[in-house]
């Protein structure tokens, strides 16, 4: 089922949380991955989903994030030609060198088509059953006791493209590239423990008619927390690529306490994962890497 159309709000100022996607060094608009952390541009603690809170008048000196950087697709791509050129030469040196193989014969048994129609596959063989229905269904369960966190742009559990692209230090760019990567639907999750405590939680599906954009994705955002000083990572079991991190580095802001984060990164068919951790105290690997899990398992 296909998230309703939502107007686009508005992102707070106070509290920005920053991009983990990619972006081309340099490309006019976009932010510069050479931008070194702790400049008045820091690399934050987060990535495709670095979130603003609302303003709490009544807690001047509450966390501040910084907000996401957008997507080096372009920066991926220009590595990945270069790849490929200098792969085929010397694929070709090597089979210049090489005695020409005999070819097989070209006559081949004829195979007989079945009789009768094919079942269809049921949902748990199928996974886009599962996956073309309510996404929301797939977001890890909120843990019993928790509060409502500050996830911008979410309603009813849904994200449209104008809201999940108002995350960005450039949305306008941020939204022109979700469109040429056919994003097609985002929902997410949040809750607080305590008053300091919050986790987000952020499937975003691709309709990937033309790349496999949820792949790239994670990719971005795996760039951008890669690229933060004091990071430790791990790899999420269960995953091909997923990655979950740990900054030791606080973000700090003037007239605010400092943030320490973790986050994580996978993908699945056409849905990239994003889930972020947020506290005045450092993050352990166990609580991002649990998380991490347990959503990749609604997968």
């Amino acid at each position: 089922m296909e998230g309703p159309e939502r107007p686009d709000e508005a992102a707070p100022a106070a509290e920005a949380v920053e991009s983990t996607a990619l972006s081309l060094p340099g490309a006019p608009g976009l932010p510069d991955p050479a931008d070194p952390a702790g400049s008045a541009d820091p690399v934050g603690p987060v990535g495709p989903v670095g979130l603003t809170d609302p303003v709490d008048l009544a807690d001047p000196v509450g966390p501040a994030r910084p907000r996401r950087r957008g997507r080096t697709t372009a920066l991926v791509a220009v590595a990945a030609v270069l790849g490929v050129v200098a792969g085929t030469c010397t694929g070709y040196l090597i089979q210049a060198d090489r005695e020409p193989t005999e070819l097989p014969s070209l006559s081949q048994p004829v195979v007989k088509q079945a009789k009768g129609e094919v079942e269809p596959l049921s949902a748990a063989q199928d996974r886009r059953v599962k996956t073309d229905g309510d996404l929301r269904k797939l977001l890890i369960a909120r843990p019993a006791g928790t509060r409502d966190g500050f996830l911008e742009g979410v309603d009813d559990g849904w994200l449209d493209q104008a809201a999940y692209s108002n995350w960005y230090k450039h949305p306008a760019a941020q939204f022109e590239i979700l469109t040429d990567t056919q994003f097609r639907r985002a929902v997410g999750t949040s809750w607080r423990v305590g008053d300091t405590y919050e986790v987000e939680v952020v499937l975003a599906q691709y309709r990937q008619e033309l790349d496999l954009a949820a792949s790239e994705a994670t990719g971005g955002d795996r760039y951008w927390a890669e690229s933060q000083d004091g990071t430790r990572s791990w790899p999420v079991p269960g995953t091909g690529s997923g990655q979950a991190y740990v900054h030791d580095k606080p973000y700090r802001e003037s007239g605010y306490v400092p943030v320490y984060s973790a986050e994580a990164h996978a993908w699945r068919g056409d849905i990239s994962v994003e889930i972020f951790i947020h506290d005045t105290k450092p993050v352990s690997k166990e609580k991002i890497l649990d998380l991490a899990e347990r959503q990749m398992g609604k997968l």
